[in-house]
């Protein structure tokens, strides 16, 4: 779609060349969303591929993925091979709601940015303990976990002209087994549900994260991995009755018969020759 109030596209090689930000700006990544319905209220985009910032770095600490790495970059990493976590990245870009011509231009950070329930990326990385580093108008960088980076639905802790940099998944997590259960109420439609399970070797720091199902991502941890009966009931204490996502991919009685439903699955698979709290 054109954006017909759009008058200017601003192309920086660095960000701080953005020392202003009023009403009518807004970033530009992939641009997906941003082109896909009229803006009246912009007249400027401000291009971040000008950056270049690099898509992927691997190092001993873990991954860092632009906020311009493209879903497609991401679906195709390997990484090293005791990152057994990664074909997850795979799981989750299967997940989203669009055409594989669409991976090679949507960008991971708008996806997280876009801050939907059902947000594929936001699912991935909260899952991988990921932390998001932000760079605020005229501020130092700050850093905060990508669980805590949405709030709502459609809804984050950006503050007006802050800007989404990169979001690191430590190694520790990238070493994690993965277990992911997804699903919708229409072929290669929106998730109603995507609940994903890590553990460590021998099967400590046990996480489940539940998306799409619940506004914002919600996470629940064990020091080991839980009995059917401890993961079900700290489900229903985490999640209250009204904390479920009502829309029209799924129902909010629907999304929390799922939930549980598909924890059990999760916690059965990653348990398999593993202790048992």
């Amino acid at each position: 779609m054109n954006l017909e109030t759009v008058k200017e596209v601003l192309r920086p090689t660095s960000h701080d060349q953005v020392t202003d930000w009023r009403p009518g700006y807004a970033w530009l990544a992939g641009g997906t969303w941003l082109f896909s319905e009229p803006q009246a209220h912009l007249d400027t985009l401000i291009d971040l591929d000008a950056l270049a910032w690099p898509a992927l770095v691997v190092s001993d600490e873990g991954l860092e993925i632009a906020a311009t790495c493209r879903i497609a970059q991401l679906h195709d990493f390997q990484g090293p091979p005791e990152w057994t976590a990664v074909p997850l990245f795979r799981a989750c870009c299967d997940a989203l709601l669009a055409s594989h011509k669409v991976w090679n231009t949507a960008s991971v950070g708008g996806n997280i940015c876009m801050s939907l329930p059902a947000g594929a990326m936001t699912s991935l990385t909260s899952a991988l303990e990921g932390v998001a580093t932000l760079l605020p108008r005229g501020g130092p960088p700050r850093q905060v976990t990508v669980l805590d980076f949405v709030l709502d639905n459609n809804r984050n802790v950006l503050t007006p002209g802050e800007l989404l940099r990169s979001i690191h998944l430590p190694a520790s997590a990238l070493r994690k087994r993965f277990a992911v259960r997804q699903t919708s109420r229409t072929h290669l439609g929106r998730s109603a549900a995507l609940i994903i399970g890590t553990v460590a070797q021998g099967g400590s720091d046990f996480r489940l994260t539940i998306t799409a199902a619940t506004p914002r991502p919600v996470q629940i941890g064990f020091a080991t991995i839980p009995s059917a009966d401890d993961l079900r009931a700290a489900i229903d204490a985490r999640i209250p009755a009204d904390g479920w996502f009502d829309d029209v991919h799924g129902s909010a009685p629907y999304k929390r018969h799922l939930t549980p439903y598909f924890a059990e699955e999760v916690r059965a698979e990653l348990a398999l020759g593993e202790p048992v709290a």
